[in-house]
């Protein structure tokens, strides 16, 4: 076993965590991706069918999700498990909040890994891939009867997880065949403009404030949008609402936490009177911890401030 696994610690009962965060050791993480390599970013890209015609059937039990409290893509997949009523079908665990040059690890913050007793979230991959060279993200999805890593492409599992499933699902729908062109094209839309733009929007440089007026357009475009429409896309809770979501909630927090970019969400109120709302549902409260994403200092707005919203005639 390299140096690099090799240090851990015990906790109670004998569960067995990463040592300590440590870049002055191991270094910042870094993802490395030699001049000409084409492959992507997340690299497992497994399907989850079912009728099992992608190798990995939908089962309960089979499944089991790595997530990160702080991590928006994480928390996209963990919505959909609440919203779907799977929680007891699909397990997740979550990895400590703090990274090295190792990656992601399991600490006594929130526990070992129930499932195959690792230590880094790296030993997945390198079972799966050994000597993988690539990124080490949340959220990841294991497969315990194969003994390896499904995927880590963050909005096919949670589409998997919202469209297999049906048997164990509680019918909640947040993909339906109806919309999906509609929640995809939207997507292709707020992607880059918020969930990635808030994070290239904070600088000062020409990028950053070519990045925030493009944010801040579309926030505009969105508090319009929500003056009339519960949802996203209407009456309907969908995958887009979902997406959006996880950054909204972060915002203040974090990319905006110290108005860099202004305004703060409670300037727009259509927008933000939508995302107190969605925050109003056991499955978007439940799967949120601020304290994991907030920066210090962040100026919080009340989240549990009252929510009028436009409801269906």
């Amino acid at each position: 076993m390299s140096e690099t696994l090799q240090q851990t610690e015990s906790g109670k009962g004998g569960a067995v965590y990463a040592g300590p965060a440590d870049t002055a050791v191991h270094g910042e993480y870094r993802i490395n991706r030699a001049p000409g390599d084409e492959r992507p970013l997340y690299r497992f890209t497994g399907r989850i069918t079912a009728d099992g015609s992608s190798g990995f059937k939908a089962e309960p039990g089979r499944y089991h999700v790595y997530a990160g409290w702080f991590c928006p893509w994480a928390q996209r997949v963990t919505i959909q498990l609440a919203l779907n009523g799977l929680e007891d079908v699909v397990s997740v665990s979550y990895v400590d909040g703090e990274r090295d040059g190792r990656g992601w690890a399991f600490r006594e913050t929130h526990g070992p890994d129930p499932v195959n007793g690792f230590t880094l979230l790296r030993e997945a991959y390198d079972r799966t891939e050994p000597g993988f060279d690539g990124h080490v993200s949340v959220p990841t999805l294991w497969d315990r009867r194969t003994g390896r890593v499904v995927s880590n492409d963050f909005t096919r599992i949670g589409i998997d997880l919202a469209t297999q499933f049906g048997e164990w699902s509680n019918g909640a729908d947040t993909y339906p065949d109806d919309l999906r062109a509609e929640i995809d094209a939207l997507d292709a839309e707020l992607h880059p403009a918020v969930n990635h733009g808030v994070g290239a929007a904070s600088g000062s440089d020409d990028a950053a404030l070519e990045a925030r007026a493009v944010l801040l357009d579309a926030f505009d475009k969105l508090d319009t949008r929500l003056a009339d429409h519960r949802y996203l896309l209407g009456e309907r809770l969908t995958e887009a609402d979902v997406r959006l979501w996880v950054t909204l909630v972060r915002y203040d927090a974090r990319s905006n936490h110290d108005r860099a970019i202004n305004p703060g969400l409670a300037e727009y109120p259509h927008l933000w009177a939508y995302a107190r709302d969605l925050y109003r549902l056991e499955a978007f409260r439940r799967t949120t911890d601020f304290s994991s994403f907030a920066l210090p200092g962040a100026q919080l707005p009340d989240w549990d401030a009252p929510a009028e919203r436009p409801r269906a005639a």
